[in-house]
């Protein structure tokens, strides 16, 4: 039996553009693009290109990408580099509730260095107020983290607004743009961003890659400290390999047209799921602030993962974890104010760029005769 494969917000499949690059790094490019003889050169002309291209897609200058191990660390250089560099130990940093675990992990371990952390509440449909970062900065915060768009319900954030906010009191704004990189528009001057954080392998290129963009002028203390490497900002030897793969998926990336496909599949998909349900299937996440190839939804007096269980072709992530005689919900939706009940049937179903209307079809086969209807 065929199977699909619906969770492109955990992992994407790599793209056979972006392995034609990294196989002709392979066996062209083995010198150190530090390196300035015959071998060497390719090496840094391919790094070079890499780099040019996610500053392209992101509409800013190349010297203000920094190649990385993906988006975790990314952001840990994003939120620890500003920390450090600010030579401040009680400063303040504000994110949100709904934040990924790689931007609430380094919070927790600046908040035991003495930092002082500010988590800001999101709504019922995962979305932030500006007003409450307003309310929130103090002359301490150095720093303000507000992911674009929330990887587990899609809620696309108001950072442009929150951008403002942080513009007017003097303080930096980062962003884990990793789910939203090649979904929607990235431009880190329409966003007004001052760091941006990408992971490769949610935008086809493989694990073990990333980038952050930095804007020119704010001072990062360097999580890995050794020769010059990335203009001082991360030692160590760059990979040609990844980053000419992330460079070829940021091109293809910077090209929106496939997500409107994307976005009406999904659609198809979650109207299928509510005219075979009705109000036995909830939508988690905003209606229309969301991310085109994003479906959150919970199937109530239903198990999540009993449910992917008995449709064991179906690739999709759930919202919460069983243990035992208890249901633990995910922190996003707790945040969100979903109760235990809706969020144990909760699912999530992420789309990409090669999903057909054949996938959605069965998709919702599957998941409505685990329900039990037969429909």
């Amino acid at each position: 039996m065929k199977q699909v494969y619906l969770d492109h917000n955990a992992s994407t499949p790599l793209d056979p553009g972006v392995a034609k690059v990294m196989r002709h790094a392979m066996a062209e490019d083995s010198g150190n693009p530090s390196s300035t003889h015959w071998a060497g050169l390719p090496a840094q002309s391919l790094l070079r290109k890499a780099r040019q291209q996610v500053a392209d897609l992101l509409g800013c200058s190349a010297r203000e990408i920094i190649f990385t191990s993906g988006g975790s660390e990314a952001n840990n250089l994003a939120l620890k580099g500003v920390y450090f560099a600010a030579r401040r130990p009680d400063a303040h940093i504000i994110t949100t509730a709904v934040e990924h675990p790689a931007t609430l992990k380094p919070c927790a371990f600046l908040q035991r260095l003495g930092a002082r952390i500010t988590h800001l509440p999101v709504d019922a449909m995962g979305q932030l107020d500006p007003d409450e970062l307003r309310r929130a900065m103090t002359p301490a915060t150095i720093l303000v983290s507000v992911m674009h768009a929330n990887n587990e319900v899609g809620t696309i954030l108001p950072v442009a607004e929150c951008a403002q906010v942080a513009r007017e009191h003097g303080v930096p704004l980062h962003t884990d743009a990793a789910q939203s990189v090649g979904k929607i528009s990235t431009r880190v001057d329409e966003l007004g961003v001052d760091a941006l954080s990408i992971a490769g392998h949610k935008i086809y290129a493989p694990k073990g890659v990333g980038a952050l963009y930095v804007r020119e002028g704010l001072v990062l203390e360097p999580l890995i400290h050794g020769a010059g490497h990335e203009r001082g900002r991360r030692a160590g030897t760059e990979s040609v390999l990844l980053a000419g793969a992330l460079g070829q998926a940021c091109e293809l990336a910077g090209n929106l047209s496939a997500m409107e496909q994307v976005r009406s599949l999904r659609d198809q998909l979650w109207s299928r799921l509510r005219q075979a349900l009705g109000n036995r299937v909830r939508l988690n996440g905003h209606a229309h602030d969301r991310l085109p190839n994003t479906l959150n939804v919970s199937f109530l007096d239903c198990v999540g993962s009993e449910l992917l269980a008995q449709a064991p072709n179906l690739a999709a992530s759930t919202g919460s974890a069983c243990h035992a005689d208890r249901i633990e919900l995910s922190p996003v939706l707790a945040a969100m104010g979903v109760t235990p009940e809706q969020g144990a049937g909760a699912i999530r179903l992420s789309l990409g760029r090669s999903t057909t209307a054949e996938d959605i079809h069965l998709a919702a086969d599957w998941l409505l005769q685990a329900v039990g209807t037969g429909a």
